[in-house]
């Protein structure tokens, strides 16, 4: 470990993006978050503007970086980590965007994963990739912006048009060199990469219909290209990849759960793909000479932003500080269920045709029961994911925005059974970005050494009895149903 070497840290997430600095003990020495824009078109379609998150993350690193009296060349390193499988294309010579950035949980591309379902290749597909046919990930999003964005198609067979995902829109510019790059832990939520080999699979390129050259160069280490105005760039993650390694889930067996838009929860397995039925096979983390793990993960769509529908679209709290304290203020629900379908269902359900449901509503019925119903729901969700894992971990580690209510990470350890243990960095995501690129720097000499800077700053014991989680549990599964088959 050198001495006093600082590593930058680039998150750039769904709604917001953040440019912190670590020093070699992992503590934080500057931050700077922006948020950006998002657009809904259509019933399920999200977009986002490319320039303006490139915007956002130009003006996030400026000002952390001169908050703190620093410069560039004051840091060792810089990790990058990203919301993964939202998918955009731009002009390769001009680095101009030709599309928005469709994101990760939009659902247009309804009509093409149900035509992929009817080549009866699902199977060989999830063999080869670790995931199921989704709307959820970057192929039929590619394959969507080529069918609908005028002159796309001839221009991205041609090569002069990029196709990719934030990661590599970034790299484009951030690296200050007409580039195109991606990482391992990007390129395999495409499903176009083998989850083996780490390379662009000719056979799922063709099912898919997206050319080869139009996609980005796999490396672990984008800083080998970059231009003389470019960050220092050593490593890239996506956001669940890099907060795995931020919680320090370095060790088979080992489980972390981030709470931000969605809910990500991630199973680390060692040096071959796990697989169980309903959750993603992944890659972990591809980190060089220093390993290369994979994971098994659940994936949720609404877990923050299930508060934050709460707050704007039906008006009835404030903030995840008023919804614990509603919360607080009643035992249970009192048989309300909230079961937050918008989009569908992800891991372990993956059902597209189930919409949002609220049952159990009587004359007593008030907000504090809302309030609970929705942060049980949160907390049921990740049990769900947890019931389809062969291995149950010894606790659960956690991180992201919901953590702030202990009324949720109490209510998370009661339906699991499980202590919950929060990391003392809520931004576990671009720490472990930041572990990444130092580990590729030198600043670190192993991820057993990362692991052992990770702190924890809040412990919950479950205290349901086992009756009331496993009727809990039950009247949950119910009202999960009911979900089904509404869109």
């Amino acid at each position: 470990m050198s001495s006093d070497a600082l590593v930058g840290a680039v998150d750039q997430g769904t709604t917001s993006t953040r440019f912190l600095v670590y020093d070699e003990r992992g503590t934080v020495v500057a931050h700077a978050q922006a948020e950006h824009g998002q657009r809904h078109p259509r019933p399920g379609w999200t977009e986002q503007d490319p320039e303006e998150i490139l915007l956002r993350t130009r003006a996030v690193i400026d000002q952390a970086l001169r908050e703190a009296g620093l410069a560039v060349t004051d840091l060792a390193a810089v990790g990058l980590t990203n919301q993964r499988e939202t998918t955009l294309a731009w002009d390769r010579a001009s680095g101009k965007a030709l599309s928005p950035a469709v994101v990760w949980h939009d659902t247009r591309t309804a009509e093409l994963v149900a035509r992929a379902h009817t080549t009866g290749r699902e199977a060989e597909v999830v063999r080869r990739t670790g995931l199921p046919f989704a709307t959820y990930f970057s192929a039929v999003k590619m394959r969507w912006l080529i069918d609908e964005v005028d002159g796309l198609r001839a221009a991205a067979e041609s090569g002069s048009a990029a196709l990719g995902t934030i990661d590599s829109w970034l790299l484009r510019h951030l690296l200050d060199a007409p580039v195109h790059l991606t990482d391992p832990t990007n390129a395999s939520r495409t499903q176009l990469a083998g989850l083996e080999t780490s390379a662009w699979d000719p056979e799922l390129l063709d099912l898919f219909g997206v050319p080869a050259a139009a996609l980005a160069e796999i490396t672990i280490d984008p800083g080998a290209a970059a231009g003389p105005g470019g960050l220092p760039i050593r490593a890239v993650l996506g956001d669940q990849h890099a907060a795995l390694l931020g919680h320090g889930c370095v060790r088979p067996g080992e489980a972390k759960n981030t709470y931000g838009t969605g809910s990500f929860l991630l199973m680390n397995t060692g040096e071959r793909p796990g697989s169980a039925t309903g959750l993603l096979g992944t890659l972990g983390y591809d980190l060089g000479r220093h390993g290369r793990t994979y994971a098994i993960e659940g994936a949720v769509p609404v877990a923050g932003s299930l508060i934050r529908w709460l707050r704007d679209s039906l008006g009835v709290i404030g903030d995840l500080e008023e919804a614990s304290t509603l919360a607080d203020t009643v035992a249970s629900t009192e048989g309300v269920y909230l079961v937050p379908a918008f989009s569908g269902l992800f891991s372990p359900h993956w059902r597209a045709d189930a919409r949002g449901v609220l049952v159990g509503l009587t004359a007593a019925t008030g907000r504090a029961h809302v309030a609970r119903a929705a942060l049980e729901a949160i907390s049921h969700q990740t049990a769900d994911v947890l019931d389809a894992m062969d291995v149950e971990p010894a606790a659960l580690r956690v991180d992201g925005g919901v953590t702030r209510s202990a009324v949720c990470m109490q209510a998370q350890a009661d339906v699991l059974g499980l202590p919950v243990s929060r990391a003392a960095s809520r931004e576990s995501t671009a720490l472990g970005a930041a572990f990444a690129a130092g580990l590729a720097a030198g600043v670190w000499g192993s991820t057993e050494e990362v692991r052992g800077l990770v702190g924890t700053d809040g412990e919950w014991e479950p205290r349901w009895s086992a009756d009331r989680r496993e009727s809990e549990r039950r009247a949950w599964k119910d009202a999960l149903s009911r979900s089904f088959g509404l869109a």
